[in-house]
Parts: C-alpha cells; structure tokens; sequence
C-alpha cells in the first residue's frame, strides 16, 4: 500500500534522530530520568550517548538511563501510522549533532581496514500494551568526515522488530539473507538514501559487523566506499504509545576490543601474489590464537587473532582450524576465508601478509549454524600447532 511520501520527504520517518541538535551531554548514573525533549547524558564513562530525542511529537516523552542502556518510562505518542514516528529514543556510540561519544573511532572512513572489525549488539524488552513502533538501529554515513548537522550520504536502518502498519521510507527493493535473518530491503531517499532492513521474523537481539550491511548496499548502489561512517544508534521509532520499550544491554566495538581506534589510510592492496607461507627460526608452531565469537539463535561473527610468539617473522599465513559444531561461513574480512565441510582455512591479504616477532593480525567471519556454534580449540598456522587462548 502506498505512504504518504511527502509526509516522510519533510519528517523523514527513520530520519528524525539527525534533524535537531541535541542538548549537551552530562554524567549519568544509573536510572536517571530524561524529560526534557532533545535532553542527552553518558553512560560506561562516556563510551556511550543515551539520548531522548522526542523529536516529533509535542507531547512528553521520559526515559529511564540505565548502565547498558535505558527504558521509556512515559509517553503518550498518537502520531498517525502513515506519517512520521514521534521520536528516537537511543543509545549510541560516535556523533550526533555534535554530541560525540569517546572512543569510539568515529567518524571512520569506511575505506579503513578497521571498519570490517566494528561488531555491535543490542538485546531490547518490548511491552505488550498496544504500542506502535519498530526497534531499529540507525546508522548514519556521510561523504564527509562530519561530526555535526545532518548527515548527507546514507542512513542504513535495521529493524528487529515492528507493530501496527509502519513502514520504512521508501518501497521494498528486495529480500536478503544477513546477519542470521532474511530481511526484506527498502529504499527511499530524503534528502539523503535511506536504506532499511526489516527483519521477516522479529528479534529482540541481534549482534551483527556494521560492513555486513554496509556491503550490501555498496553493492546495490546506494552507498559508497570513500564515505565515513558517523554514528552506530540503536532505540525506538514510536508512534502511538511506547511507555515500557527498553535497550536492556547495548555495545559497539572496534577489533574485538572497543578501544580508542586510531583511523589510518586503507594500506593499498596490489595484485601481486600472495607470499609463499613461510616462517623464521622460530617455525610457525611459535604462535597464539585467540577465537571470540558473539553469537544469536541461527548466527554468529567470530574475530580471529593470530600472534607471533616466535623470534623470527612471519611472512605469509594460512591458519587452519575445524569446527567442532555445524557451522557455515557466509562471509570474511582481512583474510581469504574458505571453507570444506566442518574444515576453515583463512589466508593473508596482500596487506597483512607478515607479522613481526611479537606482533599479531587478526581477522573477522560472520556465518550461520543450527545445531551447535561450539568454537574450536585448536589451529594450525603454515600446517603447525598454535597455542590458544
């Protein structure tokens, strides 16, 4: 059924987190309570903006801080379900109207090989007292490396879950299977593209790499490479109601770690061959790996380290391992990762072929299983054993 566009070009539904300046941010502790409109605090210390952002509606809209994350604890939205919501209630990490979190890293060119590695999960509660709204996160790209006002390149949603009749901007485009979930993808534009995928069967968790979707809509022509992403946002879109939505438990990391990222140029990638795996007088048996997966019912990213324990270089790898459970590899990033039966082997790129005494490399993989996600306990690099943990 057709949207009222031009109601969603003005108030961009999706959107309305970027269209007003928000307040500056203050130390929260836990369980304080946000009424005023655009009000905003940090949690963790600063790793993370809660905001309110009652940005399109007039009535009162109150939320409860937590550590992780926070709850609505008041709203009264009746806002017409072919229209705009009435806020976005979020946490995020990055910038917002120049309102910035602290070591997140952002904005980060996405052309920086650290982007693959920014993995971020929510877990959300939604009430069953006849609101109206999508949980989504909203995550904002820009040609520029931009830390305030309205970000013009691309708004990339992911809805987790929706009642009533809403819907994204846009129309339906296609369907895909990511991040543990078939989604049905719209595109609209407001000013900027806007790009959301509606998960078919809702969740209250997910935990996913940003580049998984970034990808996807670099392929389909609506984002580019040379941008940077901004902010990672995640929270509410209500339209009638929303006493009761919750972030129970939000994180966004770089690498594994979330850290103080230093962005840096992506090293340039040539198409000479690959280095011949070899290892220096300490054998490639002198190496540590390190396996951390995040996981959700049907889906798993997994970040691999491998360290040189040895005295000599590295030069040139191939990490192999088994799974123990039936997992299968949909994609990878910073290695060439394949995959036959339970059996995985991941090679170096060109840029991170070698790793010096003491240094180590790591790399990402997102797949699926149905049984089990048991990680494995042993690796080999360049066909010998590799301590782990």
């Amino acid at each position: 059924m057709a949207r009222l566009r031009a109601i969603l070009v003005a108030a961009a539904v999706g959107a309305g987190a970027a269209l007003v300046a928000v307040s500056a941010a203050t130390v929260a502790h836990a369980d304080t309570q946000i009424c005023t409109q655009y009000g905003s605090t940090t949690i963790q210390g600063g790793k993370y903006v809660v905001q309110n952002n009652n940005w399109g509606d007039t009535t009162t809209q109150c939320i409860n801080v937590t550590g992780t994350g926070f709850s609505v604890a008041s709203a009264s939205h009746n806002k017409a379900q072919n229209g705009a919501p009435g806020a976005y209630p979020s946490v995020y990490a990055g910038c917002h109207y120049a309102n910035c979190s602290t070591g997140s890293g952002l904005p980060m060119a996405v052309s920086n090989s650290q982007f693959n590695s920014i993995a971020t999960s929510v877990s959300m509660t939604y009430p069953n007292n006849g609101s109206v709204y999508d949980a989504s996160y909203d995550i904002w790209f820009d040609p520029t490396a931009r830390t305030d006002g309205q970000n013009t390149g691309a708004e990339l949603m992911v809805w987790l879950n929706h009642t009533g009749s809403v819907q994204p901007v846009g129309s339906r485009v296609a369907t895909v299977s990511l991040a543990g979930g078939t989604w049905d993808v719209w595109y609209g534009n407001s000013g900027w593209n806007v790009i959301s995928y509606v998960r078919q069967s809702a969740t209250n968790s997910i935990s996913f790499n940003v580049s998984s979707f970034w990808n996807d809509i670099v392929n389909r022509g609506y984002g580019q490479r040379s941008w940077y992403m901004t902010s990672v946002q995640a929270g509410f879109e209500p339209w009638v109601n929303g006493t009761g939505l919750a972030v129970d438990n939000f994180t966004y990391s770089v690498g594994g770690g979330g850290g103080n990222p230093t962005p840096s140029p992506t090293p340039t990638r040539t198409a000479s061959p690959t280095p011949t795996p070899t290892s220096g007088g300490g054998g490639g048996s002198a190496c540590r790996v390190s396996y951390a997966v995040q996981q959700w019912q049907g889906g798993f990213t997994a970040n691999v380290t491998v360290a040189n324990t040895g005295s000599a270089a590295v030069n040139g790898w191939r990490l192999g391992f088994t799974f123990p459970g039936d997992q299968r590899i949909t994609n990878g990033w910073n290695a060439t990762v394949s995959q036959s039966g339970a059996a995985v082997t991941a090679t170096n790129l060109a840029y991170n072929a070698a790793i010096p005494p003491g240094g180590s490399t790591s790399f990402g993989m997102q797949g699926t299983w149905t049984g089990s996600d048991a990680s494995p306990t042993s690796f080999t690099l360049n066909g010998s054993a590799c301590a782990t943990g």
